[in-house]
């Protein structure tokens, strides 16, 4: 399963980096008089409504979906992983007051909130991302700061105390690493989670702009040619389906590696 989901990814990574670059074709270049063309060996994804390449377009959204999800992961984990370090670390106060936010935030449907953001900032990749990361730091913190609990009470994290060593230092040097295997974990799972999410806010007109290409604008664009164009929405629907599979085997895989014990 974790080879599986390595291939899929690097093979989305590398078609993302080099595939714009390879295609002949402009994905913003338009052919009026071919629109809705099928599937050919000049165009083998066809052609969409207003008569773009939809291969060229799919590797150019490659780029935003997998941009998305990194910056997600990236702010999400850092936030959640700061605060749920020194919740579970210090506990008390501090604990209480990221332990009622984390319950604020998860008592609303995840992607409901990430609309009502977006709405309210406007739709943009920049307030995709920072719609995302202000719902998915929770998880990130719920997880390190159980970590953290279980980790201050370790001989070595009071032997560090007691030597006088800071908070700063003990959380850095001692508290998180031993949470980074889960957290690496979580991380990968949550690539797939921002994918999707980005997708469905494109494709509710709150992402990506046209005419940026993107998976969520392109399967929307698609949806009114189900039956005249299906490929508009298949090929799209598809990637989608097919990256997120892989992130979330690569997850799957790297959580039994991490705790065997789940494997059986």
């Amino acid at each position: 399963m974790i080879r599986v989901g390595l291939i899929v990814v690097l093979v989305a990574v590398l078609a993302a980096v080099v595939g714009p670059a390879l295609t002949p074709y402009d994905p913003t270049a338009q052919e009026l008089a071919r629109r809705l063309e099928g599937p050919t060996l000049a165009h083998p994804f066809g052609l969409d409504e207003l008569g773009r390449d939809i291969l060229s377009r799919l590797l150019s959204g490659a780029r935003i979906s997998l941009l998305v999800g990194l910056a997600v992961v990236s702010v999400s984990s850092v936030v959640g992983m700061f605060l749920g370090s020194i919740a579970g670390y210090f506990g008390g106060v501090v604990d209480d007051a990221v332990s009622r936010v984390v319950d604020v935030l998860m008592a609303f449907p995840g992607i409901l909130l990430a609309i009502a953001l977006v709405a309210v900032l406007g739709p943009s990749l920049t307030n995709v991302v920072l719609a995302l990361s202000i719902i998915g730091w929770v998880g990130y913190a719920r997880l390190v700061r159980s970590q953290a609990l279980r980790a201050r009470e370790f001989e070595f994290v009071q032997a560090a105390r007691a030597l006088g060593a800071g908070a700063p230092r003990i959380l850095v040097r001692h508290v998180l690493p031993t949470a980074l295997p889960a957290v690496v974990v979580q991380a990968t799972l949550g690539m797939a989670g921002a994918i999707v999410a980005e997708a469905a806010l494109s494709f509710l007109g709150l992402g990506v702009q046209p005419p940026t290409p993107s998976w969520g604008t392109m399967l929307d664009a698609g949806r009114s040619h189900l039956f005249d164009a299906p490929h508009l929405t298949i090929f799209p629907g598809l990637a989608i389906a097919i990256l997120v599979l892989g992130f979330n085997f690569l997850g799957d895989g790297l959580r039994d590696r991490v705790d065997p014990k789940l494997a059986r």
